[in-house]
């Protein structure tokens, strides 16, 4: 749709620069107004949003060469891992697997999450790009973001070990107690013991 807008735009700005008299009605300068103005914001507007949708999908965030070990954690043979976990079984959308556990369930989370993409973009043509070992969240990860899916699930809500203590349960949904606790779910990317690690294969046993 953008490149045929594109198109358009340039076709009647072309007409409009050989043939100006088009432009002395009131109707030739409404048709001047489209191209020049209008359509350009449309054709803008429409790009953005695409290249938006784009950066959501799990291509895209692996597209930087730092975050190719992050990638390779998608695949490890263990359930521990809850990259992995989660991707293999479809917990999460493969396709947009990382902006689905990354991103924000607040109310303004989408434009957060796109924020923190803007930065990661700067750091990896413009600042210094650390090690994998060493990238870290930018905050402690919030329960919601894990309760946004799992909340209700028989499987969470009945979990044994969500039941040990009566005070578990509402201290995880309270964000009291964390989905990443060490004993709980910490272990998450450990991109430092991939090396060490066995892969799964689709259609491999």
């Amino acid at each position: 749709m953008v490149p045929g807008l594109v198109v358009i735009t340039m076709a009647v700005v072309a007409m409009i620069f050989l043939s100006p008299s088009v432009t002395r009605n009131r109707g030739g300068k409404i048709l001047a107004f489209f191209p020049l103005f209008v359509l350009p914001v449309i054709a803008g507007s429409l790009g953005g949003w695409r290249h938006l949708e784009r950066s959501k999908e799990t291509q895209f965030c692996l597209s930087c060469h730092v975050m190719s070990e992050h990638g390779k954690s998608l695949q490890v043979d263990d359930s521990n891992f809850l990259a992995a976990s989660h991707f293999q079984n479809h917990r999460v959308p493969p396709e947009k697997a990382c902006y689905t556990c990354h991103t924000d369930y607040g109310m303004y989370g989408d434009l957060a999450a796109k924020w923190r993409g803007l930065r990661h973009v700067y750091v990896q043509y413009l600042g210094s790009v650390p090690p994998p070992a060493e990238i870290k969240l930018y905050r402690s990860y919030n329960n919601r973001e894990c309760l946004y899916c799992h909340e209700g699930a028989r499987t969470f809500e009945e979990g044994v070990s969500h039941n040990l203590e009566p005070t578990t349960l509402p201290a995880i949904k309270s964000n009291e107690m964390s989905c990443l606790a060490s004993g709980c779910h910490e272990q998450v990317h450990e991109t430092e013991t991939l090396k060490d690690q066995k892969m799964w294969r689709r259609g491999q046993k």
